[in-house]
């Protein structure tokens, strides 16, 4: 269906807000931007997910995706959108969409990979090497490790963390790369690749429960 003039710039203000800040806003953070109501944005966002141009999670839902098959395809050609993984478990990468916390654009340019995943970071333990907490790290889905390569790994097959891989005779060494927190070592069986960091997406995701540190 074709979309009015009104609806066609609101739709290009959400396209920008994914492409910047990799999310579409909330309803009160579009309000605000736009200098209209709450009940106008709430008009158009029904007006646009009658015409299947968004989907919203509940009529009064805060969350909004972009539909891949709508008139904002434009967007698609500028990125493209990795799935952010709520909860690491052996197996990963899971691509179903209820095991997801979420999607983020990025540069198809800079992260080419057609299988890379996101964890959110939390906590500080990787803050030398440059990943902070509310962090996304950019993963390329692997099980196996060189020295020193910073991985996503699961411990004991519960709890999930990313740190720098030393394989040594008879134990793996994961090393945090902030002296506040300890070195850690366990025996091969209790240690899983899941995925190589390859890029890291800076802060404004602390919303989503991914792993932490």
């Amino acid at each position: 269906m074709e979309l009015t003039e009104k609806q066609r710039q609101f739709l290009d203000y959400l396209t920008e807000r994914l492409e910047s800040d990799g999310r579409v806003p909330t309803l009160r953070q579009a309000a605000a931007d736009q200098g209209v109501s709450h009940t106008a944005v709430a008009q158009l966002m029904n007006q646009l997910e009658k015409k299947g141009v968004i989907e919203r999670q509940g009529r009064y839902g805060r969350t909004i995706r972009l539909c891949r098959d709508s008139g904002e395809q434009r967007s698609s050609r500028r990125g493209r959108e990795l799935p952010i993984i709520g909860q690491v478990t052996a197996g990963l990468p899971m691509y179903a969409q209820q095991e997801w916390a979420g999607t983020v654009l990025v540069d198809p340019a800079i992260f080419a990979g057609d299988t890379l995943f996101c964890l959110c970071i939390k906590g500080q333990s990787m803050q030398g090497a440059g990943i902070l907490d509310g962090d996304l790290v950019v993963c390329e889905p692997r099980q196996y490790a060189e020295n020193g390569e910073i991985v996503a790994v699961l411990i004991k097959g519960e709890e999930a963390t990313v740190k720098r891989f030393f394989l040594y005779a008879d134990h793996i060494e994961l090393r945090p790369a902030n002296e506040a927190f300890p070195i850690m070592c366990y025996p091969f069986s209790e240690v899983l690749v899941q995925g190589k960091v390859v890029g890291v997406i800076r802060g404004k995701h602390a919303e989503f429960d991914g792993k932490r540190e």
